[in-house]
């Protein structure tokens, strides 16, 4: 990757939807070479996709947690059946396996206090192979979505 293929990650960060003449114009090349540059960083993989990011407030999703999981057993079979349960529950909006104790952190959001307490009490507490959970309340959201310095 060279400056110009920074400059075209950049932008598409700040703004997935920008036109490729925009795009090139912004970065300073031709629109050929721009439209062959992000094909290639999508075929590479560099570009993973596209997405509209929500505010889950207009979904009266305003409460968020985040949950520490330590499993009992770390074998393959039980991480494996840990992680395939974790993703069938949509109010886990990202999981990171850890290294060391906790063995997860769970990043959980919903409507209220009351609604992730039946979250926690119906799901979360019975995932397969859970030794603990240990929540926090998140008070506020300091940086969110921020862009990779490329």
């Amino acid at each position: 990757m060279d400056k110009a293929d920074c400059n075209i990650l950049a932008e598409l960060q700040k703004d997935g939807r920008i036109s490729l003449t925009d795009l090139a114009k912004r970065v300073g090349i031709s629109l050929s070479s721009c439209q062959r540059r992000v094909r290639s960083l999508e075929q590479d993989g560099v570009i993973s996709g596209y997405r509209a990011n929500l505010d889950p407030a207009r979904f009266g999703l305003n409460f968020s947690a985040i949950v520490f999981v330590t499993l009992r057993e770390g074998d393959r079979q039980a991480v494996s059946n840990f992680e395939n349960a974790v993703k069938e529950i949509p109010q886990i909006i990202q999981a990171q396996r850890l290294f060391g104790d906790p063995d997860y952190l769970l990043h959980v959001i919903t409507r209220d206090l009351p609604d992730f307490q039946q979250l926690y009490d119906e799901k979360l507490s019975s995932l397969a192979g859970v030794q603990r959970l240990t929540s926090t309340l998140v008070m506020k959201t300091v940086i969110k979505d921020r862009v990779l310095p490329v």
